[in-house]
């Protein structure tokens, strides 16, 4: 199968893994969109073809939280150790918040923490329901068959990454499989849709220019970089600055893959 068409069942694939995760991660919770961040990230010991994981992911990506991500692919040498020294067992996904010294396991326990701490209080109803968007995220993982689960031989940065993207874009999940299955960590900058107009590629959706919610994280990205498209990646080790899934696989592939 030649190189482009491979790509194209890869992105095929992960429309579809969006689909059945029925929206979650792609809107910004009203009250999120102006919200000040926690004066300290938090930290996620993740894996992103783990369904479990992406339950968490979705709700970080609704409350707008930017994220400290510890790729622990199935394994990995680099983070897990610190998993299991910390909390006793290499289970994932594992939430640390040094805002309030709480560290977690279990999907939804971290869910209602993040909601109940960062949100309106109860979880939404959109991601209640435990069985039912496990299901959802559990075909999701199996249509992209092991895509960000298994190691792969990689170098480690020196400082982590910086990705921006949201939950349920289909392109950015491209890049934080590869992300994880390299072990290269990385600040997760979530930058969920905030208005109605933003649904559809950025080239797509209309001729006029863009115009961001005032004083919103989207707004703040427009203003720094000039756009607002995802995922955009940032990489301090070498200065690097890439826009488009395929050039940032690229990038990733040539700059850590071993």
């Amino acid at each position: 199968m030649s190189s482009s068409l491979s790509q194209r069942f890869d992105v095929i694939g992960s429309f579809l893994a969006t689909l059945l995760g029925l929206g979650r991660g792609m809107m910004a919770q009203p009250g999120a969109v102006h919200a000040p961040p926690p004066a300290q990230r938090l930290k996620l010991y993740d894996m992103e073809g783990c369904p479990f994981c992406r339950s968490a992911r979705e709700a970080l990506s609704a409350l707008h939280l930017d994220v400290e991500v510890y790729p622990c692919p199935k394994g990995g040498t680099r983070f897990r150790p610190e998993v299991v020294a910390q909390g006793g067992k290499a289970q994932f996904p594992y939430l640390v918040d040094p805002n309030t010294g709480t560290a977690l396991y279990e999907s939804e326990t971290i869910v209602a923490y993040l909601f109940r701490t960062y949100g309106s209080g109860p979880v939404p109803l959109h991601y209640r329901g435990a069985l039912l968007k496990q299901v959802g995220n559990a075909l999701g993982s199996l249509i992209r068959a092991g895509k960000g689960v298994r190691v792969r031989p990689s170098h480690a940065p020196e400082q982590p990454l910086h990705l921006w993207s949201f939950e349920a874009s289909p392109f950015c999940r491209l890049v934080r499989e590869r992300l994880t299955e390299l072990e290269l960590p990385y600040v997760l900058h979530n930058v969920a849709k905030e208005q109605r107009s933003e649904f559809g590629r950025a080239r797509q959706r209309h001729p006029a220019p863009y115009t961001p919610v005032p004083g919103g994280k989207r707004a703040a990205h427009f203003a720094r970089t000039g756009h607002m498209q995802v995922p955009y990646l940032e990489d301090p080790n070498t200065g690097m600055q890439i826009l488009e899934s395929a050039a940032i696989l690229g990038y990733l592939e040539r700059t850590y893959a071993t």
